[in-house]
């Protein structure tokens, strides 16, 4: 099974989304790949109504169980991506995606959205191979690319290059207009 997600352990939501949650409707949210969970429980304590998905059932069971003990409202599901994942038709206000990079999710991700929801988007891009991975092509976006694959989207935040002095990332916010 091949994978294109890097699974950290840290519950320490995305700066990125930290420093952009203002921008973002409130309402219900869908956090793609979703890992530990530090960004959907970020999300669920700002008082989204947030669903999470991963292929793995060890970080979805272990967000649960934060969620649990932090007292906020958390769904998640196990679900491959690639295979059996459907995102409902217009049904969320915001979707993320961090760290995850899957082509075919891109126009699932938009449908998913209602009109005036926001996609909340950033992954490693081709230069991130001088830090180590993900090193195969098929999960690193090109220059410009995510730009690109929302170009229909009303863009309201991008920005590309070295984060940190430690990844190289594409990140970008928009609303479907």
């Amino acid at each position: 099974m091949k994978m294109g997600h890097i699974h950290k352990g840290s519950l320490e939501p995305a700066q990125f989304l930290v420093d952009n949650i203002g921008l973002l409707p409130k309402g219900r949210a869908l956090d793609v790949a979703m890992g530990a969970g530090g960004n959907a429980l970020f999300l669920a304590n700002k008082g989204f109504d947030v669903e999470g998905v991963d292929i793995s059932p060890e970080t979805v069971g272990k967000a649960l169980e934060l969620a649990r003990k932090s007292g906020v409202a958390l769904r998640a599901q196990v679900a491959d991506l690639e295979n059996n994942f459907y995102i409902e038709s217009g049904a969320y206000d915001v979707i993320i995606c961090f760290n995850y990079l899957q082509r075919s999710l891109i126009s699932r991700i938009k449908d998913g959205l209602r009109k005036g929801g926001m996609v909340v988007y950033e992954t490693f891009i081709v230069d991130q191979v001088q830090f180590g991975k993900p090193k195969n092509p098929d999960y690193l976006l090109n220059h410009n690319e995510l730009l690109h694959l929302f170009r229909d989207f009303r863009c309201l935040c991008y920005r590309e290059g070295v984060v940190e002095n430690r990844k190289a990332v594409a990140s970008l916010i928009a609303e479907k207009v």
